[in-house]
């Protein structure tokens, strides 16, 4: 398993791969659809098992290497809180969401919604949900504080977004449906790599104490032999010391 720092640097580069392979997956598809009023997953759909699909994998598998950076960097106890355990809870979701809707595909746009694109809502939306509270949990993280604000900030622009969007798919009539989830990705995959970056640039005691032991010598041990071999030498100079007169 990859130390915390190492973590966060493969975490960084999975999250910089997925993302290029969006954009690509964006570039190749057909032309006739329209960023603005289609979701990613309708993207997705017209090229199944393309590069948007694979980009989700990555940004699951990217996240699950960071999930573990995150546990090995956890303040003494924090782990094991109700807390840590919350946190790894919401960001498996995050995790499993992603993985389900890369292997669950969505109907084709126009067409009746299917079991199996139920099933890719619904797992996106789960996604989507626990990401931001994962992100205002470790907001509160102390070896996360330099970037609590920067966490909390992209928390609240997900929330928002994220009610834009059922606005949108309900009473909205999928009004820039497309703009609005793409900007929700966006902003929950900078959370993620804010987070990502964070870990990378921290180097806990942990680390060093799991991959560099140092040996610590036992001061007050020394210091107590110290005292009791001059107490040793004061009686010897005692004892060989001539009476006066003698």
């Amino acid at each position: 398993m990859p130390g915390t720092r190492s973590a966060g640097l493969l975490a960084l580069g999975g999250i910089a791969i997925a993302a290029l392979l969006a954009v690509i997956g964006h570039v190749e598809v057909n032309e006739n659809l329209s960023p603005w009023s289609l979701t990613v997953s309708d993207f997705a759909v017209s090229d199944r098992g393309g590069v948007i699909d694979v980009a989700m994998v990555v940004l699951a598998l990217a996240t699950a290497v960071l999930l573990s950076g995150l546990r090995r960097a956890a303040p003494p106890g924090r782990a094991a809180g109700a807390g840590g355990r919350l946190t790894d809870v919401l960001l498996g979701s995050w995790v499993a969401g992603l993985l389900l809707a890369a292997v669950v595909p969505t109907n084709d746009p126009g067409t009746p919604m299917t079991t199996a694109a139920y099933v890719h809502r619904y797992a996106s939306v789960v996604a989507f949900l626990a990401l931001p509270v994962a992100g205002w949990l470790l907001a509160r993280r102390g070896d996360l504080a330099p970037a609590g604000r920067w966490l909390r900030g992209l928390v609240l622009v997900s929330v928002v977004l994220a009610v834009a969007m059922v606005w949108s798919a309900y009473p909205g009539d999928r009004l820039l449906i497309g703009l609005i989830e793409r900007a929700l990705i966006l902003s929950e995959v900078a959370l993620i790599a804010v987070v990502a970056g964070t870990v990378a640039r921290t180097r806990r005691a942990a680390d060093g104490r799991a991959d560099h032991a140092v040996v610590v010598p036992d001061v007050r041990g020394e210091a107590s032999r110290t005292v009791h071999h001059n107490r040793m030498i004061d009686v010897t100079r005692a004892e060989v010391t001539p009476a006066r007169g003698a």
